[in-house]
């Protein structure tokens, strides 16, 4: 199959053509119909994060099912499918505490056995065991969710992490009241879904912070009831004037900065809940005492705490009612030779998602 392969940060990533095994019991075998862009794989193309050489990146995916493992019966050949990182073993401690995305045994391949795929002979290590920026994913058989007909392989893609990520962090992480305000810096895929959870959840205000007009426009046409251009202002002065001098009782970072969470937390009324979302900050976070004192809280978001089977399901159903907006975010569809235009948006700040076609 063909694949882009990641040698390295800041090296080129050519398409190439790598061997995959046939599934092991508890595996299925999936040809990749999408891919979404994750600015969490951009982490790893500028150096940000590691990821043990060659590698697939890309953990956005739906497709169909190619093959299955001898043990699997969730899925067959022929199932349309979102593939997710968040795969779990249900029987450990975490599992059975309604929190699978922090899964003590989560099933995978280990390291020591035969790899998956191979790249002239060399083990290739698909990221977080999805690596969807390759025609086939072979993955453990509960990092698959089944999908509805109706719903479009190519938008589905999203709901494995930017969507799911996002209203995660409303739903299940902070448990937005109705009726409460919420600031959101950052509107990429993960911001963009973030703003959507908040008004779907019945925030009376939605506060959007990004750098360009743009993105700004954007999540106004998704829900935000006021935009703050932090190019041009002080974003926490600008949220605490919408606010009467309060604050908001829930704010979200999905950039993944050290200046960002900070304002994030400044953001907020006392009382508030700071959500970080964002991956790759790298320096530690400073917290004004006066503030954290005043009963304002912090906490880290990891995949929208998730229960894949359960909650993709739900926010699909959104989607299918016309509540959830999906196709909205996407801004660039291209193949996957377009995967280095799809980095080059990102650090430009241009856009919101790119996804990647595969049939």
């Amino acid at each position: 199959m063909r694949a882009a392969i990641f040698h390295g940060a800041n090296q080129p990533m050519p398409i190439e053509e790598v061997e995959v095994d046939d599934p092991w019991p508890r595996e299925v075998l999936v040809r990749t119909a999408a891919s979404g862009v994750c600015h969490s794989d951009l982490m790893f193309v500028e150096g940000i994060g590691q990821w043990p050489t060659p590698a697939i990146l890309g953990h956005e995916g739906s497709g169909v099912v190619e093959a299955v493992g001898s043990d699997v019966t969730y899925v067959q050949p022929g199932d349309r499918v979102v593939v997710t990182a968040v795969v779990f073993c249900g029987g450990c401690e975490e599992c059975l505490s309604d929190n699978p995305h922090r899964c003590l045994n989560r099933p995978r391949r280990r390291r020591t056995d035969p790899p998956r795929i191979t790249l002239d002979g060399e083990g290739v290590l698909a990221l977080t065991n999805v690596g969807s920026f390759a025609e086939y994913m072979l993955v453990p058989d509960a990092g698959v969710v089944k999908l509805p007909d109706d719903v479009p392989l190519e938008t589905a893609c999203l709901f494995s992490c930017g969507v799911i990520t996002g209203l995660g962090a409303v739903f299940r992480s902070a448990e937005l009241k109705p009726g409460t305000t919420a600031a959101v810096f950052g509107l990429g895929g993960v911001g963009l879904s973030v703003v959507q959870g908040a008004r779907i959840a019945g925030a009376s205000r939605i506060i959007a912070v990004d750098l360009t007009e743009e993105k700004l426009e954007r999540a106004r046409g998704l829900g935000a009831t006021d935009t703050v251009n932090a190019a041009e202002v002080d974003p926490v002065e600008a949220i605490r004037d919408l606010t009467e001098g309060r604050g908001v009782h829930y704010s979200f970072e999905a950039i993944g900065t050290k200046p960002t969470a900070e304002q994030a937390f400044a953001s907020l009324r006392e009382g508030g809940t700071a959500s970080i979302i964002g991956a790759g900050i790298t320096e530690p976070v400073e917290l004004p005492p006066h503030l954290l004192i005043q009963d304002r809280r912090i906490q880290g978001v990891f995949m929208g705490r998730t229960r894949s089977r359960v909650d993709i399901p739900r926010y699909i159903e959104l989607y299918r009612q016309g509540q959830l907006k999906v196709d909205e975010m996407v801004t660039r569809r291209g193949r996957l030779e377009d995967l280095d235009q799809a980095f080059d948006d990102q650090r430009a700040h241009v856009g919101a998602r790119t996804i990647l076609l595969f049939d």
